[in-house]
């Protein structure tokens, strides 16, 4: 959910194609996701592939007084939240004007989502956003503007996931930041195995029109 692009190895799969609602669909269910490179639409597959095992977030005492200060929401600022993921102090170079024009419609159509995270005041301080699809839930970007709401975002998602009985959260690449919370990589036909499994099972309910 944090990597920048990487051009190099065999992540990189495909080149081409458009961000239609059913193209995107397709992709993630091949286990591809879409990230522009060199000025073009670039479909990417890494090996190996990160991903949060939801028996195997790490949560530190920290983390959970941060939960206690700050409330959660879903999918009630989902613009706010990607235009937050887009901005280029955090690395979000690649959620390009297009890139966000097809999450949008993608939430419209219900398979979109963004986890929000409020202050008390209720301004919007972190979140994320990403695809679920069945028991799959491929996260894409998140953000934070105060002290650990993105990691409370993620906790969020962890146990919304794990209450609607989802198998699979993707996370695309680890990270030395990404691994300290829990996340591990696995090779891609480990990947595929998962993700068809994943596949079988209903959307969780907090996911639900």
């Amino acid at each position: 959910m944090e990597a920048p692009v990487r051009s190099g190895g065999g992540d990189l799969v495909a080149v081409g194609a458009d961000l239609d609602p059913g193209t995107l669909l397709a992709a993630y269910r091949a286990a591809l996701f879409p990230m522009p490179v060199d000025e073009q639409l670039g479909w990417w597959s890494p090996d190996p592939r990160g991903v949060l095992p939801l028996d195997g977030l790490r949560v530190s005492r920290s983390l959970r007084r941060s939960c206690r200060r700050y409330s959660v929401s879903v999918d009630t600022a989902f613009d706010d939240v990607i235009e937050a993921c887009a901005e280029p102090r955090g690395g979000g170079e690649w959620i390009t004007p297009a890139i966000r024009a097809a999450y949008r419609r993608l939430h419209r159509l219900g398979w979109a989502h963004s986890v929000e995270c409020r202050d008390g005041d209720g301004a919007l301080v972190g979140g994320l956003y990403g695809v679920a699809i069945g028991g799959l839930f491929a996260g894409e970007s998140m953000f934070h503007r105060a002290p650990d709401a993105s990691k409370v975002a993620l906790v969020a998602l962890v146990d919304l996931l794990r209450e609607g009985g989802a198998a699979l959260l993707d996370v695309q690449w680890s990270t030395p930041h990404l691994a300290s919370l829990g996340v591990v990589e696995v090779s891609r036909p480990a990947y595929l195995r998962l993700l068809t499994a994943a596949l079988e099972r209903p959307l969780p309910a907090a996911f639900a029109s």
